[in-house]
């Protein structure tokens, strides 16, 4: 069985800035100075994470942050990512639009108009995107392009030299 874990001891400084962090208003900040002081108090994570109703893994992942990080760990790290990666390739903007204006028939789709998810497939399937993207996601592209999604919809003709004069007749 391993032994209880413990902090180190603490210095002067770092006391007080636990002392502080129990009048806080964030919640974390709060619950990690309660264990951290806990733990300097000599409880055992197993005792600290009764009183506070918590688990004692909790307890146990507080005390090693604060051997890594020190004072600072009982401040809440952002839950944004450290980096992020764009879906969509700027370069490929005008290859889109390219794409919208061929017949998805062409392209072996079984429908004359082109919706965001099949525009998504295709966009994987030439390995211009790495993943198929959501239907708003291509929404949003098109919209940062200046176009329309129904105006994109409808830039498809028929090849039939007739067809406005068909269309015409065909609707009214």
């Amino acid at each position: 069985m391993k032994p209880p874990l413990f902090v180190r001891e603490l210095t002067a400084p770092e006391q007080d800035a636990l002392r502080r962090g129990l009048r806080s208003p964030v919640a974390f900040t709060l619950r990690r100075s309660q264990i951290l002081l806990g733990s300097a108090a000599g409880q055992k994570p197993s005792e600290i994470a009764a009183a506070l109703g918590c688990a004692s893994r909790t307890v146990r992942d507080a005390i090693r942050a604060f051997h890594a990080e020190g004072a600072g760990c009982p401040a809440p790290k952002p839950s944004a990512p450290k980096t992020t990666h764009p879906a969509w390739p700027r370069d490929r903007d005008e290859d889109l639009k390219a794409l919208l204006h061929r017949s998805p028939r062409a392209l072996g789709r079984a429908t004359s108009l082109w919706t965001p998810a099949p525009a998504a497939e295709v966009c994987e399937g030439r390995g211009w995107t790495a993943r198929v993207l959501s239907p708003e996601a291509i929404r949003q592209m098109l919209r940062r392009l200046g176009v329309g999604w129904k105006r994109a919809k409808h830039w498809l003709t028929s090849p039939d030299p007739d067809y406005a004069k068909k269309k015409r007749r065909g609707t009214g």
